[in-house]
């Protein structure tokens, strides 16, 4: 079975006899992997990034992969608002922007203090509208910054925050179910960690703690992440799909067999978890779903 199970918690999430589905190859190139999964409830179809080729595709039961558009600036990290319009992180554009209804585009972030940003990677958007998202920086980006950064905008998009800016490479983020508590990932130091959410978005520097370690042989590294209704934290690392109780205990790994990029939960009753590696798209059926995109009233 590709799945490495290190406690009782795991057989909850993991239904004995489910198997991981490849379901497209061929993805990605020295420029860039597969990334940013997101699942479209009411089209019934997944959107995710292809980055070097500098394409957007989309995946639908029953017909597979088609190219949905391009070019997209290497887009990475893609999620819905409140309003349901796609939000990116473009790495060429080094900058978040939003797809409105007319397809023209709106850009959320760009700058910090008159300097540009490094690299937008990854975004979440909160329930009262607004967006955090990470900011590397990579080593053939000129940077105008120096720092990587965790940034918040406001949901009117008149302000923009660096919340926390001590970090190697910044990646993924998550929310817990009630918007507590925000997970982001640190793919250098191989580390997730987790900060209080003040009640006006922004986050309570003494309570930053290490979540989890995510040390090991195989290959992978902390990336893309998401969280279940019960809490639970499911990020790429060594191996695969980490699956961690809210206690930051690893249950267990659900193998992917290759390098995992990032992840997404969709299909009509949001069991369903989508991966990206780096030149392929799969999924796995779960037996605790996920949080919705966007995200519902807490």
């Amino acid at each position: 079975m590709p799945f490495e199970q290190l406690a009782a918690g795991f057989a909850r999430i993991v239904a004995s006899g489910q198997d991981v589905e490849e379901l497209a190859s061929g993805f990605g190139s020295d420029m860039g992997p597969a990334e940013g999964p997101v699942w479209w409830q009411e089209g019934g179809y997944l959107l995710f990034s292809n980055i070097g080729p500098d394409r957007r595709m989309r995946w639908t039961p029953g017909q597979g992969v088609t190219l949905f558009s391009e070019p997209t600036n290497r887009a990475n990290g893609l999620t819905r608002d409140r309003q349901g319009r796609l939000v990116a992180c473009e790495h060429d554009g080094r900058r978040v922007t939003r797809v409105e209804a007319d397809g023209s585009l709106t850009v959320i972030a760009n700058r910090y203090h008159d300097r540009r940003l490094n690299r937008p990677n990854d975004v979440v958007v909160k329930s009262d509208g607004s967006i955090y998202f990470t900011d590397p920086m990579t080593f053939n980006v000129d940077s105008e910054l120096d720092f990587c950064g965790l940034y918040r905008v406001s949901p009117d998009l008149g302000t923009i925050n660096v919340l926390v800016r001590d970090w190697v490479l910044p990646n993924g983020l998550a929310f817990s179910p009630d918007e507590s508590i925000l997970y982001v990932n640190d793919t250098r130091q191989r580390t997730i960690r987790s900060f209080q959410v003040e009640p006006n978005g922004m986050l309570a520097l003494a309570s930053d703690r290490v979540f989890c370690q995510m040390y090991g042989d195989l290959p992978g590294n902390p990336d893309g992440m998401k969280v279940d209704v019960e809490g639970n934290v499911y990020c790429t690392g060594p191996g695969g799909i980490w699956v961690l109780d809210p206690t930051g205990t690893h249950l267990g790994t659900i193998l992917t067999g290759a390098q995992t990029t990032n992840i997404a939960w969709g299909e009509a009753d949001w069991r369903t978890l989508f991966y990206t590696t780096r030149t392929t798209l799969g999924r796995i059926r779960l037996q605790i779903p996920g949080i919705p995109v966007p995200r519902g009233t807490v």
